[in-house]
């Protein structure tokens, strides 16, 4: 038998198709399957933005803030909550937060997110709950959706208001000791021990304590600033400031302990929206003093710091990326994959990056030419295929004598029958057909690239929707939208 064959097996009325050569009977009924797979080709709204992560003596919870009316073409998140965003192969972007809190002995952990997400729910409960949790640790990972009721008629304003529309469950916290939140988001690439933030934040008896490093000018504007005195304390804040503005936040940020050459090349100091609240102050500012502020960048730390609460300023000395954005978020995977422009591993004995165990197969790589990339489980590269500086999603599927060149594949949430395939124009199979050219491109999860394709970005477009025709341009990177079907001999 041509081991490059797809091979298939009838099982009763049921024929499923697996790229690795086994045909396996589902215990879902196949009709329902496939229509709910049907249904899932219709575009959905955007439902996340950032998380935040809120830890305290032990107890943890995990925010979203409300998002502005995003479209995909400007965030990465459309059609999921952010935090449940594919990133490097294997991961999500919520393991990362999660990771540190675990690894710092924290294990009661929330996620509060603007709509519910039922792969967010399922990542977390698959991957974490097993383990955090037990008869002495009462440990858990759990997320919280925005709702309405009586008491609160809106969905999440911001960071803030997701906090305090469920202070009355963080106060239970409070009532039982606990002393300080930790407040985290969930669109970062970073390793941090948060036992020594929370212990430099109650040795300087401060309200609120702000995790900040060195950056450029050319980055600085999308930050909030700061400057601090000899002891640290923050004397000066501003959101994302821009021209004079940007050049009055300019300090020596060898205050931080950085070297000479790095203090001259960032002479900002900028928050990484990270931070540490006293129980007291957050409920004070959350509930009191400021009850309509809605997001803590913009409003509850600069009004803290000028109604006379102690800001401090920790200085943070790793590796720390913010992947909000297409483009951070593509740059953030592919260098992962060079070993000259990688600063971030997910292997670190003292402190891993955990995520859901999903006991998949390893991946085949038939006869291929593979370099510089990172590859998932559960995948299938099959014969004269090329790979460079990419990253290749679980369950992926590339056909033979494909180009796949700085490029990300989220991959597949499932490999799929041939009665659900009947629901696709044409039978395309999800990944990356015969011949096709994938490059600086971001294939999103679930989407149907035809054979003989060139995702090229050939007239060299910066931006562009093409939402209908099943992509958009951002920054000059193309991004293929989830559930999508790019027909044979497309050329983007």
């Amino acid at each position: 038998m041509n081991v490059h064959q797809t091979q298939t097996r009838t099982l009763g009325s049921r024929t499923f198709v697996c790229p690795h050569g086994s045909a396996v009977r589902r215990p879902l009924n196949a009709k329902a399957r496939a229509v709910s797979r049907k249904v899932q080709v219709v575009k959905a709204q955007a439902v996340s933005t950032s998380l935040e992560t809120k830890v305290a003596n032990g107890v943890a919870a995990a925010a979203s803030p409300a998002p502005p009316n995003f479209d995909y073409a400007g965030d990465i998140s459309k059609k999921r909550a952010k935090p449940a965003v594919p990133l490097g192969a294997n991961y999500r972007l919520i393991d990362i937060p999660v990771s540190n809190c675990l690894n710092s002995n924290v294990s009661k952990i929330y996620c509060l997110t603007q709509f519910n997400s039922a792969s967010l729910n399922r990542h977390l409960s698959q991957a974490y709950n097993s383990s955090v949790g037990g008869y002495n640790t009462r440990g858990f990972v759990e997320v919280l959706a925005a709702s309405q009721s009586n008491a609160n008629k809106s969905w999440f304003q911001g960071t803030a208001d997701a906090v305090r529309q469920y202070m009355w469950l963080f106060e239970e916290a409070v009532r039982e000791g606990v002393e300080d939140f930790l407040i985290l988001s969930g669109d970062h690439l970073y390793r941090m021990d948060y036992r020594d933030f929370v212990r430099k934040h109650r040795e300087s008896g401060a309200a609120i304590t702000i995790a900040a490093l060195p950056c450029a000018e050319k980055e600085a504007s999308a930050f909030g600033l700061m400057k601090i005195d000899d002891a640290g304390r923050v004397v000066e804040f501003a959101e994302k400031p821009k021209g004079d503005t940007l050049q009055r936040m300019k300090v020596d940020t060898s205050i931080l302990g950085v070297d000479p050459a790095t203090a001259q090349s960032k002479p900002f100091i900028a928050s990484m929206g990270i931070y540490v609240m006293s129980a007291k102050a957050l409920r004070e500012l959350l509930l009191n003093r400021m009850p309509g502020a809605n997001d803590f960048g913009n409003e509850v730390i600069p009004g803290a710091k000028d109604a006379g609460y102690k800001v401090q300023a920790y200085a943070f000395k790793g590796y720390w990326e913010d992947i909000g954005t297409v483009e951070a978020f593509y740059n953030a995977n592919l260098a992962l994959a060079d070993p000259s422009k990688a600063q971030f591993s997910f292997y670190d004995k003292d402190a891993p990056i955990y995520t859901m165990s999903r006991f998949l197969p390893p991946s085949k790589v038939l006869d291929c030419d593979v370099s510089m990339s990172i590859i998932g489980d559960g995948c299938v590269i099959k014969a004269g295929s090329k790979i460079h500086n990419s990253i290749i999603g679980i369950r992926s599927l590339v056909g033979t004598d494909c180009i796949i060149d700085s490029a990300m594949m989220m991959g597949a949430d499932y490999y799929e029958t041939l009665e659900e395939c009947e629901y696709v124009p044409g039978c395309l199979p999800m990944g990356v057909g015969d011949g096709s050219i994938v490059r600086k491109a971001i294939v999103d999860k679930n989407a149907r690239i035809g054979p003989k394709c060139q995702i090229i970005n050939k007239d060299g477009v910066k931006e562009a929707n093409r939402e209908d025709q099943g992509f958009v341009i951002k920054d000059g990177i193309v991004v293929i939208i989830k559930d999508s079907c790019i027909p044979a001999g497309t050329i983007i």
